[in-house]
């Protein structure tokens, strides 16, 4: 079942996630929905809030970036309850795009490692360290457990610029491809 995708507006975008455990309800189902949902929206990854969970959990999928990354031709991951330990490396820019931002697309500087503790989808746990393509990728989505939006990064001027692009997003002014939640407006 494809999820549709929460947008800019939406109060559960700024808030922090909570963790979840393994008898979370339908686990396996929600995980399997959010894959469905990012491969639609041709996403590289997909946060829980992003469809409406208040939930610790994300999923990516890296591979795209096997062309330059040859690594990650099999990356493909779930993360549920992540916590960053340690971002580092050189800072690089990349144009970024979120499914929540639809038609929104900015550079954003980010450092090239994070080092992060998870669980999979089988509550396994794990702690390892990601560069490049995965790396920023995983920072993006994290981001999203803790309430951040990539637009966060950018100037008070470019911000301002976006502003009325940021208005029709949380009117429902935008015709994605796929399926989104417009906010309700009380």
């Amino acid at each position: 079942m494809k999820y549709p995708v929460t947008v800019y507006g939406d109060p559960l975008l700024r808030k922090k996630a909570k963790e979840i455990d393994k008898n979370y309800p339908n686990l396996e189902q929600v995980i399997e929905n959010m894959w469905e949902t990012m491969y639609y929206s041709d996403g590289v990854g997909l946060a829980a809030p992003q469809v409406g969970l208040p939930i610790r959990m994300f999923v990516v999928d890296a591979s795209s970036g096997a062309d330059e990354e040859p690594e990650l031709a099999d990356f493909r991951k779930v993360f549920i309850n992540p916590e960053i330990i340690e971002i580092t490396g050189e800072e690089w820019v990349m144009n970024e795009g979120c499914l929540s931002l639809p038609e929104i697309r900015e550079d954003i500087t980010r450092p090239d490692e994070v080092a992060i503790r998870y669980f999979d989808e089988n509550f396994t746990e794990h702690e390892e360290t990601y560069k490049g393509f995965a790396g920023r990728v995983i920072q993006h989505e994290y981001d999203h457990l803790e309430g951040i939006l990539f637009i966060d990064y950018l100037s008070p001027l470019r911000k301002r610029l976006l502003k009325s692009k940021l208005l029709n997003i949380s009117k429902g002014k935008v015709q994605p491809h796929y399926k989104i939640k417009i906010p309700v407006n009380k």
